[in-house]
């Protein structure tokens, strides 16, 4: 008969034998572990990425601009390149309030990365004077449907007026798309495009200040800083021709009609003349 204390130290020592052989490989999986991040670098869970709700189907946008390497009006060349020079000295920048704009998003309301980079310009017209939106954007407004700003205003007589700067995010489209594109920054609320948007607007004439679906137009002097301002944003920014629309193209609502009666031919030959089309 086997003595029972033999029997419990043989016990004993092929348990000590079986985590002996666990803790080694253990040890061999860990091993294998740092050797693959040596080679490979750590190795990072990347979160899924949920789904956000599309905008709802709008026009597609074909742009009036068009691709044009050469100008044809040297004089205008001159005219916009010492516009172009000055344009540090001449703009003015300004502080308006806080409850009007808010900084880009890096990530939207479901948590998916964002490009905080501008891709779009938008154009809009002021309606009244330029005072008066100045004096719009730099009063509180503790509502969210009176929050807005744009990051640029030009005014009839050329003035510059940098309202915002174009890191932040402006709240000038508050129900809008481009392109089957928005961000969604509050999940009860839709969409917009002010989180990859820049939003200019030219100051509009006196015979504008209504709600007629036109008025005499923009004057030269808008028309000239416009193409300055636009082909250095074009130039900063890496913004194709093709991404310059309006308010009441991305407008979602169909309630917006800015800028009216707007003359794409002009800005076409000024950013051509400017080099900003080719």
């Amino acid at each position: 008969m086997m003595d029972p204390f033999t029997s419990q130290r043989r016990q004993a020592a092929l348990g000590w034998g079986l985590v002996a052989v666990a803790g080694a490989a253990a040890l061999c999986g860990v091993a294998l572990v740092l050797q693959n991040l040596r080679d490979h670098g750590a190795l990072v869970l990347q979160p899924q990425r949920q789904r956000v709700p599309d905008p709802p189907a709008q026009a597609t946008w074909i742009s009036p601009l068009q691709r044009q390497c050469h100008s044809g009006d040297p004089a205008l060349r001159q005219r916009l390149l010492g516009l172009q020079q000055t344009l540090p000295q001449r703009l003015e920048r300004l502080r308006i309030n806080p409850s009007n704009y808010a900084e880009r998003l890096g990530r939207d309301a479901y948590g998916n990365r964002l490009d905080t980079t501008p891709s779009l310009v938008v154009l809009h017209e002021t309606v009244y004077g330029l005072g008066s939106a100045i004096n719009t954007f730099t009063t509180h407004h503790p509502q969210d449907a009176d929050q807005v700003s744009y990051h640029l205003l030009i005014g009839e007589q050329g003035r510059v007026v940098e309202t915002l700067d174009p890191s932040k995010r402006a709240f000038g489209a508050g129900y809008s798309a481009f392109r089957g594109r928005w961000v969604i920054t509050n999940p009860a609320m839709a969409g917009s495009v002010n989180n990859f948007a820049l939003h200019l607007s030219l100051e509009t004439p006196l015979d504008g200040e209504d709600s007629e679906p036109g008025h005499s137009g923009y004057s030269t002097s808008q028309y000239d800083n416009l193409a300055v301002v636009l082909a250095d944003w074009m130039r900063r920014y890496r913004i194709p021709f093709d991404a310059i629309t309006t308010h009441r193209h991305v407008d979602l609502g169909l309630e917006r009609a800015d800028p009216r009666s707007f003359d794409w031919a002009a800005l076409q030959r000024r950013l051509a003349a400017l080099g900003a089309l080719c």
